[in-house]
């Protein structure tokens, strides 16, 4: 085993700093996994609700697949705010209205990484930007939305954390609440 060259190490991440156009557009999916398997990284969650419901989007990955609250992770100099809006934008196709400071702050560690997850509650500004996203049975397909009551039999395996939220006394099967 070789021993570690701290010099050599400093010049080849200088190389990779170098290439990386603008980190707040995001990080290259290589230099991304890279930062993940060393530091803990910040995301917002946005709980939107009405009523007894929430929504959820469904998700599919090499991680797991199922319902998840929609959420992104913070990019280098992005304002809170900012990253809420465009989490509302890419997920739900529309804007929400979040309360100041998050609801919750959660901690887990996951294969994927370790995260910080900042907890969102927010409201819907007008309806969803793509109704044809909205989950009405069948096959579902990622980035589907869909309102549901309680804490879903297939959620997205680490949002578990978020049962309580969810409404922790009722798991159902996730057919679209009506």
């Amino acid at each position: 085993m070789t021993s570690f060259d701290q010099r050599r190490a400093a010049e080849n991440l200088e190389t990779v700093l170098g290439m990386i156009e603008d980190p707040k557009q995001g990080l290259p999916d290589p230099v991304f996994d890279f930062v993940r398997k060393v530091t803990p990284l910040i995301n917002v969650d946005l709980l939107v609700r009405d009523g007894n419901k929430t929504l959820l989007a469904w998700r599919v990955d090499a991680y797991g697949e199922g319902w998840h609250i929609p959420g992104g992770i913070i990019r280098f100099f992005e304002p809170l705010e900012k990253r809420i809006a465009e989490v509302a934008r890419t997920e739900l196709g529309s804007r929400v209205t979040a309360e100041a400071s998050p609801c919750d702050i959660r901690q887990f560690f996951h294969p994927r990484g370790h995260f910080i997850s900042l907890l969102y509650r927010c409201t819907l500004n007008g309806g969803l930007g793509q109704p044809e996203m909205l989950y009405r049975g069948g096959e579902k397909r990622s980035g589907m939305l869909a309102w549901i009551e309680g804490v879903p039999a297939d959620i997205y395996p680490v949002h578990l954390h978020y049962s309580d939220w969810l409404g922790a006394n009722t798991v159902r099967n996730s057919k679209p609440a009506s």
